[in-house]
């Protein structure tokens, strides 16, 4: 029989493969025609379609639908009115103090923690930079006048990213306070947002498609939350812009707000959804809050509860 040391190498080398073929399928795929077709299907109002998606879902993952406004799944008109559901009132309590940024989904961490000026980290031995991020690189500035000035302000802050698993709650949420100063689309491409593929993939947040909205608190701190689509991630929709993808021209573009549209949002209020699992990254200025110590890579968090306190002056 071989060794302990021996069976653990062959399986980290199966491991390994089988990542390595995950990630090459995922380069060969059409992303964006399957996450197009995707969205046509959870969005079906066909009965037994819609039905059977629900139920094996339920099946597969055991959502908490005693959490729910309508705790009834095969109620919802269709997949994605259920995947989308709204929580109940008291579902979810916000942290109150003002001196503390909540978490603005149910998901994972992913990483946390300092940017190395404009570096991120994405996964163990691999970091991004923030100027990809928020597709504000030389050759795009002119593109995006406002992703310059934002990277600019949050160069050397803080980051989170925060993992929205197909199981999660899919409502996003504001984790302060604040009032949308901008907003833009950049296109990109749609890998898999789980593990394997960010271990795998150089720049993956950079590379994948992403809706970045930028704010400023009552007391004029800038923070930005931005959401990564992801593949099966059928469309990303936020509360001033409506549904942005699929649909809107793919190349990088200020986002307008639809009239009327609130000039400000208070902590926990809803902000923007998605359909199926991704990834929001949340980026504060440098020395202008202190992550809760207990939090790292592989924590759960819930919508509410708290992740980082305010540096009050």
């Amino acid at each position: 029989m071989p060794a302990p040391e021996a069976l653990a190498a062959r399986a980290g080398r199966e491991g390994g493969l089988r990542a390595s073929v995950f990630v090459r399928l995922q380069r060969l795929l059409p992303q964006h025609a399957l996450s197009r077709a995707v969205y046509h299907l959870t969005r079906s109002r066909i009965g037994i379609l819609k039905n059977l998606l629900i139920t094996s879902f339920v099946r597969a993952f055991r959502p908490r639908m005693a959490e729910a406004v309508e705790p009834d799944p095969l109620r919802y008109p269709s997949f994605n009115d259920f995947f989308t559901r709204a929580l109940r009132a008291g579902a979810r309590p916000i942290a109150p103090q003002p001196e503390l940024i909540v978490s603005p989904v149910d998901g994972a961490v992913s990483q946390i923690g300092l940017l190395d000026g404009l570096g991120l980290i994405q996964a163990k031995g691999r970091e991004y930079r923030l100027d990809a991020l928020l597709g504000s690189r030389p050759a795009h500035a002119e593109q995006l006048p406002a992703a310059a000035e934002w990277t600019r302000r949050l160069t050397g802050g803080a980051f989170a990213t925060l993992y929205l698993a197909p199981y999660d709650y899919h409502r996003i949420h504001m984790p302060l306070g604040g009032a949308l100063r901008a907003a833009w689309y950049v296109p990109g491409r749609l890998f898999s947002v789980n593990t394997v593929t960010c271990a795998a993939v150089d720049s993956l947040y950079a590379r994948n498609e992403r809706v970045v909205c930028a704010f400023e608190s009552e007391r004029g701190l800038s923070f930005v939350i931005v959401l990564v689509g992801a593949l099966f991630v059928g469309s990303m929709s936020t509360l001033w812009h409506g549904q942005i993808t699929p649909g809107g021209p793919r190349r990088r573009r200020e986002l307008r707000a639809l009239a009327p549209a609130p000039a400000f949002l208070s902590k926990g209020a809803e902000m923007g959804r998605f359909n199926m699992g991704s990834t929001v990254i949340l980026l504060f200025p440098e020395r202008t809050l202190e992550w809760a110590a207990a939090l790292g890579p592989g924590n759960r968090v819930r919508m509410g509860e708290m992740l980082a306190r305010l540096r009050m002056p």
